[in-house]
């Protein structure tokens, strides 16, 4: 049993506070179950977030946050999800994605991922919200754009030729406009056997030919697919030009696309 009477000072307890940023109260006990040992203390409240992230990994996390940077013709995403926006906009939950960011960029993806839960473990016992390393990604290339909207939403493309500006657009139109493909070559025959089937029953009170409602069900999957494939919308800063347009006017192509929603 810890010595209750073992004096504990408001300095210790500020510094292990500054030290670790849980409460002033979870930091007395700490201190005094270490009795007064600032380093048994530091293990105490490390093993008590990780009691405490245990407990509350079941949760929902339906919130969170996304950053990306480019480095050395290298751009990383990484997100960090959380249970509210309330904690997403907290500045520790800020710091910790940029901390995971930096550690990617230094150590290297699976390093990250590796250390990330001990690096997390003390903000959940600090907020009292599931706090969970969501999807990160690194895409390397030698022109690289990014996007991120909201903090919620983010884009990374690399391009053969072409500019980073180029890059950055087409990831912000990807951003606002959400293809699903890419090109034409990537739509599966799944998708179009659906697809044809939704609309067949969307025509089949018309009373028209065969041959014209064949008609129709084809013009309503090119525009579909149209409106989904990335190649052939109209570029957001620019709706008389299509992506497609715009990448064969600048010679340039699209090598990788990887894009997250929080």
């Amino acid at each position: 049993m810890p010595d209750q009477n073992t004096p504990i000072t408001i300095e210790q307890v500020k510094e292990l506070r500054d030290l670790t940023g849980v409460s002033v109260m979870q930091c007395k006990h700490a201190l005094i179950e270490a009795e007064g040992d600032m380093k048994k203390a530091l293990a105490i409240l490390k093993k008590t977030s990780s009691d405490i992230a245990l407990k509350k990994v079941n949760r929902e996390v339906k919130d969170g946050r996304i950053s990306i940077k480019i480095k050395n013709n290298k751009a990383i995403m990484v997100s960090l999800h959380c249970e509210t926006d309330f904690v997403a906009k907290n500045e520790d939950f800020i710091t910790l994605l940029e901390a995971l960011l930096e550690k990617a960029f230094k150590e290297g993806m699976e390093k990250m991922k590796a250390e990330a839960k001990e690096m997390i473990d003390p903000l959940i016992q600090k907020t009292g919200e599931n706090i969970q390393l969501g999807d990160a990604y690194e895409v390397s290339g030698e022109v690289l754009g990014t996007y991120v909207h909201n903090n919620k939403s983010g884009v990374i493309v690399s391009l053969a030729d072409g500019n980073s500006e180029l890059a950055k657009d087409i990831a912000m139109h990807i951003t606002a406009m959400k293809p699903e493909y890419i090109s034409e070559e990537e739509i599966s025959e799944d998708a179009k056997k659906t697809m044809r089937e939704v609309f067949e029953k969307e025509i089949a009170g018309v009373d028209k030919p065969i041959e014209i409602k064949e008609k129709m069900l084809l013009g309503k999957m090119t525009t579909y697919f149209k409106e989904k494939t990335l190649v052939n919308q109209a570029f957001i800063k620019n709706p008389d030009e299509t992506i497609g347009g715009l990448l064969e006017k600048t010679k340039a192509k699209i090598k990788e696309v990887k894009i997250y929603s929080i």
